[in-house]
């Protein structure tokens, strides 16, 4: 009995590692022009894990898709945003989740990250779901201010699912 719980629980940390990152929708702030979106455009294009990009102009976003497989690092992605001089002001991540126990405040690792997810409650997620990130540097100036939730580590954020 005891075998068959240990190996349940190396089966369910190994599908907390395997949770998978496939795309990111990222709001960018400070662009006036199509040249602006073109630079951000091809910074993100240049990041070794992402498969594609594509830009709305009219609402400053960028759908990101990521290559399968890969470590994914949005801290690169805030750099390459910033680097092309502009800010991030939102940023909302899809996993793929399986049967993962989500609940408020409590750390969920996925992949090298770690996540404290707010306003959750205790919910089991499964398959695809959106995350958006709240932490300084992934939300506007003013949301960030309405909730503070300080970055203890560039591998650490808080979400909202």
């Amino acid at each position: 009995m005891k075998k068959i719980l240990f190996i349940a629980a190396i089966m369910l940390g190994v599908m907390q590692l395997n949770a998978q990152f496939t795309k990111a929708t990222l709001q960018a702030t400070g662009l006036t022009c199509a040249m602006c979106s073109n630079a951000v455009n091809k910074a993100l294009k240049k990041v070794n894990f992402v498969e594609s990009v594509e830009a709305d102009i009219k609402k400053y976003t960028f759908e990101i898709s990521f290559k399968s497989n890969s470590t994914v690092d949005f801290e690169m992605i805030k750099k390459k945003v910033e680097g092309a001089g502009f800010t991030v002001s939102g940023f909302v991540a899809s996993i793929v989740f399986n049967n993962v126990q989500v609940t408020n405040n409590q750390p969920i690792n996925i992949g090298d990250k770690i996540f404290y997810f707010v306003n959750a409650g205790g919910q089991s997620v499964n398959g695809v779901k959106e995350i958006k990130i709240i932490d300084k540097g992934f939300v506007s100036l003013k949301e960030f201010k309405s909730n503070p939730y300080p970055n203890s580590s560039p591998h650490t954020y808080h979400a909202t699912l």
